[in-house]
């Protein structure tokens, strides 16, 4: 490169990386998830929910370089272990994408246990882990099985109707299930694999609907996954959902945050009972196994899933390439 040529999008920064960071990648349900092990930030203590905003103030410049390419993707969802500022819990977690931070992940949680039991951290049986929205309890089950029972969950609203364009009225229930939905149980489409490209645009065009329209969850708190149902066809499960995730990304697995939204939307409804089991497919025919339980006006999700390890490495960061911090567009 000469030197009047244009500076890369790189977006460089004075802010220093280690040289490596160690990393274990799985996927769970298809969607990955990559666990730092070494050499993550030093977040100090407190409350996770701080903890969270300081990684964000500080140090976003981590999350850039270990998810965005051309070391990550932007399907790929990075969970950092932290000590937990409860007693009661094992550990802290701080999950994260390639747009930002993340209340709580299902699947990186189930990836995150089977990890951790990869390298002989936990074993199996009970465990409770923090999470910025609340502890979330959790039960290893095998080197690959995990079940996770996740933050109180709840329906917002019902009935919701946009007017998006170029599609006409779209109806949806607003739900938390450790992060905000908008969950559309009839969305006009085939929710199949051959239709990705329209559920993608559709559901891209919901989210710039939400954004536009300034429909937000109760106190203003901004609805970042739009979450669209259809028939099972030939997986054995109770339907099929794609979700949208904040950046852009489509969820390979049945999405465990937005599987508890659906569970206390079923229950608000009456359509399931407590302790029923619902199986919830992803897009790639994946299969999560959820459950609740009422506590109180809320739900108590419990959801089941199966995750892999697919490989350790480390990142390697140096300060010349100008691309250390990550592509971003």
């Amino acid at each position: 490169m000469t030197n009047d040529s244009p500076e890369p999008r790189s977006h460089r920064t004075s802010l220093a990386l280690p040289p490596v960071i160690r990393v274990v990648d799985s996927h769970t349900g298809g969607e990955p998830t990559r666990v730092i092990i070494e050499h993550g930030p030093d977040l100090g203590e407190g409350p996770l929910e701080l903890r969270r905003e300081r990684f964000c103030s500080e140090f976003d410049h981590f999350r850039r370089a270990v998810i965005l390419e051309p070391r990550g993707s932007d399907v790929l969802v990075g969970a950092l272990p932290v000590p937990p500022h409860d007693p009661s819990c094992s550990l802290g977690v701080i999950f994260f994408n390639n747009a930002g931070y993340l209340g709580m992940c299902g699947h990186g949680m189930i990836g995150l246990l089977v990890t951790l039991a990869h390298l002989g951290r936990i074993q199996p049986g009970a465990h409770q882990v923090e999470t910025p929205v609340g502890i979330v309890r959790t039960v290893l089950e095998s080197r690959h099985q995990a079940t996770i029972i996740n933050v109180p969950s709840y329906r917002a609203a019902a009935g919701v109707t946009l007017l998006v364009e170029g599609v006409g009225p779209v109806v949806g229930d607003i739900a938390w299930g450790g992060n905000w939905f908008f969950l559309v149980r009839e969305c006009g489409e085939p929710v199949t694999w051959e239709n990705l490209p329209r559920l993608q645009w559709l559901a891209d065009q919901i989210q710039a609907t939400l954004d536009r329209q300034g429909v937000t969850a109760p106190g203003g708190q901004r609805i970042d996954h739009v979450e669209l149902f259809g028939t099972a066809g030939d997986v054995d499960a109770d339907s099929r959902n794609f979700v949208r995730c904040p950046g852009g990304a489509y969820d390979r697995s049945p999405c465990g945050t937005g599987t508890s939204a659906k569970l206390a939307c079923l229950a608000a409804d009456g359509t399931l009972q407590p302790g029923s089991v619902w199986r919830q497919a992803s897009i790639i025919g994946s299969v999560f196994s959820a459950r609740y339980q009422w506590s109180g006006d809320h739900i108590v999700p419990e959801i089941t899933g199966q995750a892999f390890v697919t490989g350790e490495q480390l990142l390697r960061f140096d300060p010349d390439d100008p691309f250390q911090y990550g592509i971003q567009t």
